[in-house]
């Protein structure tokens, strides 16, 4: 059963309506001809700042490199694989992928390091290096795939399906949409920042004597960009995932559909700064403030106070002053034993005029599993409540 609880209403004057047509003046958000699907959030606040046909399905192209980019992170990061691990570019890879589209012009026989497929992937688009990598990693591409969509799946990507590695023509068996898209570069922004750091938003990468430049629209042109990932197909057009940070707040903008890989850059590019300029972040609690208590079910303990796992961030045009509410969000009651610390609820903000969204909410302490007489208290106290 989902517990929804009112935390209370912040009157901050006039409501928000939709964004004064001044803001959009230049930079600005796409319009339909010039993205069909397009969306931009402020990763930091979990806020949609603009949105159109985001659960809309689409074809990824080479934007499924970050699914197995993200991958790559989550082995590094286990042991299942390490940076100077090698594999061997085999006659069967070299058959289907030498030389195929984007690629680091590995040759049958090559045996390149993890460290050098990872970047290859991210930095030129590796369509060989991205098979290799996947064959090595799990004994074959199949598993490497059905690997990628179980990971999808526990992501919350519930509308999107991985048929290849990298995002190589396939009938149509990989899509994603802009929503899910946008969930895997926060997964992998917020669980790998060191590796994040190390391997996206290169400007070039050289290997065996070749050095090609990395074709991401914002590098080098919009401040604090780094990332993350172009794509094109004849099929697919051109589509953008990509990320800035600007102190501490961090945008994700997706992109799909644009007519031209001129378009997408300047697109991308004043979409992104339109959402620095046009919202500006307000701090509604800090991170660790309490906010409320949730039933338990079997525990030392009815209830568990919650508290804000990090700062809770409203991003508001300059100049207006929205009402604010929320709300408390969990299934419940929780089946203890619960960890300090371990997230069980939602925050759900809801600002007039804006799509609303929800910050996680943590346990403020631990509460053990109920003893024998613990539980014939809870059971009799639950059958007088």
């Amino acid at each position: 059963m989902r517990r929804i609880g009112r935390i209370g209403l912040l009157g901050l004057g006039s409501a928000l309506v939709a964004i004064p047509a001044a803001l959009h003046a230049d930079p600005a958000p796409p319009n339909e001809a010039e993205a069909p699907i397009a969306l931009l959030v402020d990763v930091s606040s979990g806020q949609t700042l603009h949105s159109r046909e985001m659960d809309r399905r689409f074809l990824p192209a080479s934007v499924t490199k970050v699914m197995t980019t993200y991958l790559a992170f989550e082995m590094l990061a286990d042991g299942r694989l390490r940076p100077d691990q090698t594999f061997t570019f085999g006659p069967d890879l070299a058959k289907d992928w030498r030389g195929t589209g984007s690629s680091l012009f590995l040759k049958e026989g090559d045996t390149v390091t993890v460290d050098t497929l990872i970047h290859g992937i991210t930095t030129v688009s590796a369509n060989d290096g991205a098979a290799l990598l996947a064959q090595g990693a799990t004994g074959s591409l199949e598993n490497w795939v059905a690997l990628m969509n179980r990971t999808a799946s526990k992501l919350g990507m519930y509308d999107s399906h991985f048929g290849t590695p990298n995002g190589w023509p396939d009938e149509g068996r990989t899509f994603v949409t802009a929503h899910d898209l946008a969930l895997l570069a926060k997964a992998m922004i917020d669980r790998h920042p060191q590796l994040y750091a190390r391997y996206i938003g290169k400007r070039g990468y050289s290997f065996n004597g070749i050095t090609q430049a990395n074709h991401d629209p914002m590098l080098g042109k919009v401040p604090g960009a780094d990332g993350i990932k172009t794509g094109f197909t004849r099929e697919a057009g051109y589509n953008f995932l990509g990320s800035a940070q600007r102190d501490g707040r961090r945008l994700v903008i997706v992109l799909a559909g644009t007519e031209s890989g001129a378009e997408r850059a300047r697109i991308a590019r004043d979409y992104i700064e339109w959402g620095f300029a046009a919202f500006v972040p307000h701090q509604i609690f800090p991170a660790g403030a309490p906010i409320g208590t949730a039933q338990v079910q079997d525990g030392s303990a009815s209830t568990v106070a919650l508290r804000t796992a990090k700062p809770v961030i409203a991003d508001i045009p300059p100049g207006l002053k929205p009402r604010i509410t929320m709300s408390l969000h969990y299934r419940g009651p929780i089946a203890a034993p619960i960890a300090a610390g371990q997230e069980v609820a939602e925050l759900e903000v809801r600002i007039d005029g804006m799509a609303p969204y929800r910050v996680p909410l943590e346990a403020v302490s631990a509460v053990d599993k109920a003893n024998p007489l613990e539980r014939m208290i809870n059971a009799v106290l639950g059958w007088l409540s």
